[in-house]
């Protein structure tokens, strides 16, 4: 390779290539370490970490330090056998800088923690407060490219159904499914929600293109601090026309373990790195939510048989029953209670006070939650009158029930629940970029409200 300006770069990633060749790199001092007359760097861009061995000499050398923003041109050499690095993808070789090859594109202040560390040792509090500086971890970095796949596996599985891309709003007139679980805004002197979920748009396209999916944000103003909740979070969604409810439940799991088997191929060698258990994919039980309370009661002594929801533990319990029976991490919960679920949700016809609903368990957590719909009009209508609602505050919505609406339904994956589980974090936050919940915008608004107070 020809160095044919000084605009030129190589990505780290290629240098094992160029052996002999000049190159210029640009991106991030990871680390220094000085060795008599040498100086060891560890340079790294977004497709990874190369060796750098400068002359303590050099005028820039000196001043480098951790996060110096940094362009070096220079020789790509083979390390010497006993020196080779077999860790990392470029441990073969390193890169010695020309005379006055290093430039100082920008430099960086002291950081206030150690990113050399393999583990970022912080408290969950102090790792979201300088979030835009440990999200330069490596382990923090392997997180998102795990939920990059994680959309990409979504995305294959989606397509794969058929299904038409679409991007919906996330501002609406009236709460998608009601309740005050929701965030109001002032829109221009009128009252409006932030949207608890996409469903009312993506059922109104079910008409345009009878199969349709999207990643959207979602709101729940949910008074709860817990490790596995957010005010804001991101779901991927799918909703598909003509369809029955046998044919959702195999398209729900068909997609899920599309996300997962795609993950674990394209992030191997993050799997390997953080020990990340393989997921168990044997075949997906599926259970009525009052044939899991009754496996609950039998195999772990706890009775919730007439509860109308599956409490945390029990989420638990059953995807270990589900791993030690079934080889499968993940688990199928259908059939809950009509009164539990949104208006839309189908009534079984067997069983009225049961619907046709379902959620999917993995790894001890609820990251799926769906149902086939109600699709005739007038039952829609008296559906939302039932709850309290007033359906004048639903016409756009009502009106593609009302002109032809086939037989349809879906589900929504939570993209951080699966990220979570998925990397074996121990709470959601860490598996959102900037989080928001009860106590954070950014800031801990704790610790936002005293500095206003402060300056006044």
């Amino acid at each position: 390779m020809e160095m044919r300006n000084e605009k030129l770069r190589t990505l780290v990633q290629d240098t094992p290539q160029l052996v002999g060749k000049e190159v210029l790199i640009k991106g991030w001092v990871k680390t220094r370490r000085d060795h008599g007359k040498l100086v060891f760097l560890d340079v790294t861009d977004k497709s990874g970490v190369v060796q750098v061995v400068a002359p303590g000499t050099d005028k820039n050398v000196s001043e480098l330090r951790s996060q110096y923003v940094v362009g070096i041109k220079g020789t790509v050499h083979k390390r010497p056998e006993h020196l080779r690095n077999k860790k990392i993808p470029t441990g073969d070789v390193e890169i010695q800088p020309h005379a006055d090859g290093i430039e100082i594109i920008s430099k960086a202040d002291t950081l206030p923690f150690d990113l050399d560390q393999s583990e970022l040792n912080l408290e969950l509090p102090t790792l979201l407060d300088f979030r835009s500086l440990t999200l330069r971890h490596p382990k923090q970095q392997a997180i998102f490219k795990v939920q990059e796949a994680l959309v990409a596996g979504f995305r294959k599985g989606a397509e794969e159904l058929g299904c038409t891309e679409i991007v919906v709003p996330t501002i609406a007139i009236s709460a998608t499914e009601g309740g005050a679980e929701v965030f109001a805004v002032d829109y221009y002197g009128h009252k409006a929600y932030l949207t608890q979920s996409p469903q009312l748009y993506k059922q109104m396209m079910v008409p345009i293109f009878e199969r349709v999916w999207t990643i959207a944000h979602a709101y729940r103003a949910e008074p709860s601090v817990t490790t596995r909740h957010l005010s804001e979070t991101t779901q991927l969604d799918c909703e598909m026309g003509f369809v029955t409810f046998e044919e959702l439940l195999d398209s729900l799991e068909q997609v899920g373990v599309t996300m997962v088997d795609y993950t674990q191929e394209k992030c191997s060698d993050i799997f390997s790195a953080y020990n990340l258990e393989r997921v168990a994919l044997g075949k997906i039980p599926r259970l009525t939510l009052r044939e899991a309370q009754e496996i609950i009661f039998k195999e772990f002594g706890r009775d919730s048989r007439k509860e109308k929801d599956l409490a945390p533990q029990d989420e638990v319990d059953i995807c270990k029953w589900a791993k030690e029976k079934h080889k499968s991490d993940f688990v199928t919960i259908t059939h809950f209670p009509t009164k539990a679920k949104p208006f839309y949700t189908m009534p079984d016809p067997k069983d009225r006070q049961y619907s046709l609903s379902y959620d999917l368990l993995f790894r001890g957590v609820e990251v799926l939650s769906g149902s086939q719909r109600i699709n005739d009009y007038e039952m829609l209508v008296k559906s939302i009158k039932n709850r309290g609602m007033n359906p004048k505050d639903f016409a756009l919505y009502l009106m593609a029930f009302k002109y032809g609406m086939p037989p349809e339904g879906g589900f929504s994956f939570g993209l951080e629940r699966m990220t979570m589980k998925l990397f074996g974090l121990a709470n959601i936050r860490e598996a959102s970029l900037f989080p928001r919940d009860m106590e954070r915008i950014d800031e801990r608004l704790s610790a936002h409200n005293k500095d206003n107070q402060k300056k006044r």
